[in-house]
């Protein structure tokens, strides 16, 4: 029975998808449902911002258990070793070099000619291995690829130390016999191949994409790259039904667990499909809570700041040294949660001079209106005022004060707790903001919830203004 590795490319489809926007959370959330799947490998998008997008590679690589992590690389040594900087700290890393194979490609793309993409091939590939057990080459529009520089292309990555070769059928135009003999006639005219894990990549735009799928898996193809949910993919639902009712019969296996798969389907689609409203600041997925840890007053340094990492925060070694000092006068009382351990941070950590000082807020709400929000702040010395209506007070709020800085921040989390008891009862707000991928966190406290949050989100606006310069 030969185990079919399932390589979902989700997060790469939903980056090129139109209007498509996740949060931060989201992707989290995404990468960790289809990893709890059996999910051989998650494929991640590109790096564009090589800040945030490190940032989001190095949370994922904190958040995935058991499937590997496969970032694609540009064509450049030192696009390599930037995407192995962030991406080294994963339990199982993948390179990725994609490069286009046909004729039209190589020169339209790279403006080079088959000899000097084999010499890129053989160097890129080279290099990411100095760096990466394991390197996948994938060959871009291969089966419309001339054969036989397909065949030398593939067997210099293999030279080079490729661990695994993916060759890409974008057009979607091969049948399922076609894409068999295509595979078989590459085995033979590249022995090297034997020694390494095949993957295929299949174009569904004929509705063919499971069909060719299965027909490369009965050819010898070890890896088959499918999505949740993305126009022209191999869908992740079909393609492992299909290996569940026939797999036996051909001799093939699959990693998917069955017993989730439909709910942990459900759930990512739910992520893709729902669109944040546009008059809330309220990004999908905010307010909930991945840690579930518990801190005594015993623990040490390292453990707090471990605990400080974990909850997505990248801080100095002074804030570090703050944040401990003041976990050490918390825990001295009582046992310090995640959501304690934020607030802490919150209130420790990045004490900064006031960019924006609040002035006033007037907030209407009710159920027959609208609510609306007139936020207005200070800053150097000049009065900035923002009108904003919002599903609710608080959106209002925060969509004002969006309109005053100019900025929108994804609001990565908000919670309000109680701190003292009756009916004139002290609320703390905390608010985390991500920008840059980047995560800031800012704390208010009134009577008032709603002055307690607009106090959170203009502080956490501070951190984030003061840091940019």
């Amino acid at each position: 029975m030969q185990n079919i590795r399932i390589a979902d490319v989700t997060l790469k489809c939903a980056q090129s998808a139109p209007g498509q926007t996740l949060s931060f959370k989201e992707k989290l959330e995404i990468a960790k449902q289809i990893d709890k799947l059996g999910a051989s490998v998650i494929e991640l998008p590109a790096m564009v911002n090589e800040v945030s997008d490190a940032i989001l590679i190095k949370s994922m690589a904190a958040g995935v258990k058991n499937s590997v992590i496969a970032v694609p690389c540009a064509l450049s040594e030192e696009s390599i070793e930037t995407v192995w900087a962030a991406l080294q700290s994963a339990k199982k890393p993948r390179l990725q070099l994609v490069v286009p194979t046909s004729t039209v490609q190589m020169e339209f793309l790279c403006r080079k000619k088959a000899p000097a993409m084999l010499e890129l091939i053989t160097a890129l590939v080279q290099k990411a291995k100095t760096l990466c057990a394991e390197v996948e080459f994938i060959a871009q529009d291969a089966t419309r690829s001339e054969r036989d520089f397909l065949y030398r292309a593939v067997a210099a990555a293999v030279d080079a130390g490729a661990t695994v070769v993916t060759l890409s059928d974008d057009a979607g135009l091969m049948t399922p016999d076609e894409f068999l003999r295509f595979f078989e006639e590459l085995k033979a005219a590249v022995p090297g191949a034997q020694n390494v894990t095949l993957g295929v990549q299949c174009s569904d735009e004929c509705n063919m994409g499971c069909a060719c799928a299965v027909a490369a898996a009965c050819a010898g193809v070890q890896e088959i790259k499918t999505a949740v949910e993305c126009d022209g993919a191999v869908s992740m639902g079909a393609f492992a039904q299909y290996l569940r009712k026939r797999g036996e019969d051909l001799g093939l296996s699959t990693g998917i667990d069955f017993t989730r798969m439909v709910r942990g389907i459900k759930q990512v689609a739910w992520i893709l499909n729902t669109e944040r409203s546009k008059t809330s600041p309220f990004d999908n997925g905010v307010g909930e809570y991945d840690n579930d840890f518990v801190l005594s007053d015993e623990d040490s340094v390292a453990r707090v700041t471990a605990a400080v990492k974990s909850l997505g925060y990248d801080l100095s070694e002074d804030d570090y040294a703050r944040v401990y000092s003041e976990f050490k006068r918390i825990s001295a009382k009582k046992d310090v949660t995640a959501k304690d351990l934020d607030a802490i941070v919150a209130s420790a950590a990045l004490q900064v001079p006031a960019t924006y000082e609040l002035e006033s807020y007037v907030i209407n709400s009710g159920n027959i209106i609208k609510p609306t929000a007139n936020i207005t702040l200070r800053k150097n010395g000049e009065t900035l005022i923002g009108l904003s209506s919002g599903d609710g007070p608080i959106d209002a709020a925060f969509l004002a004060i969006e309109q005053v800085t100019g900025r929108h921040f994804e609001l990565d989390a908000f919670q309000i707790q109680a701190v003292t008891e009756g009916r004139e009862a002290m609320a703390s707000t905390l608010v985390r903001l991500r920008s840059e991928g980047k995560l800031y966190s800012g704390n208010g406290i009134s009577t008032d919830i709603i002055g307690a949050s607009v106090r959170a989100y203009v502080n956490a606006v501070n951190k984030i203004v003061f840091e940019e310069g």
